[in-house]
């Protein structure tokens, strides 16, 4: 990746509990979606292409069943 994590503009999951609870968040990049628990930062994100991401987001929404 050509720009640190630390650099990305991360955004919490809407799904997030508002107790702290459940914290999610993605920073979108040019090459690929990275997701991370806001509640452990000194964990790595977990990186998919946005394709794969484009393909997750799809499935958890219903929008690929037939």
């Amino acid at each position: 990746m050509s720009r640190g994590t630390t650099q990305l503009a991360w955004f919490k999951s809407s799904y997030s509990g508002s107790q702290g609870d459940s914290c999610v968040e993605i920073a979108i990049a040019e090459e690929a979606v990275h997701i991370r628990d806001s509640k452990d930062l000194s964990r790595p994100p977990f990186t998919v292409g946005r394709e794969g991401w484009a393909s997750f987001v799809a499935f958890v929404s219903g929008a690929s069943e037939a």
